[in-house]
């Protein structure tokens, strides 16, 4: 008699496949406007915005913050948010 078990997801994709998944789209993405040579204070805050989403999801999903107390949620939110502020400070006041 066979007694294992089939584990049935509500989800037709796992949601840390679907993570994984959009950090490569936004990693892609990044390296091709690095390929393609684009520049200038706009491209360089969208870079830097598909960082700070990538922080973000990295924080939520895989340091597994998103379970847990809202304070740590909290504590690297506003980390991601301070740095990337500083870097955008840097970039519009270098400009």
């Amino acid at each position: 008699m066979n007694n294992s078990k089939v584990i049935h997801s509500r989800y037709p994709v796992r949601p840390c496949t679907i993570i994984y998944i959009t950090l490569v789209i936004l990693t892609l993405i990044t390296w091709q406007i690095s390929r393609m040579g684009m520049s200038g204070l706009d491209i360089a805050l969208v870079v830097l915005g598909f960082a700070l989403i990538k922080g973000a999801l990295i924080g939520d999903y895989y340091m597994a913050l998103r379970g847990i107390s809202t304070l740590w949620r909290w504590a690297i939110l506003v980390w991601l948010l301070i740095t990337g502020l500083l870097i955008t400070t840097a970039f519009v006041t270098a400009a």
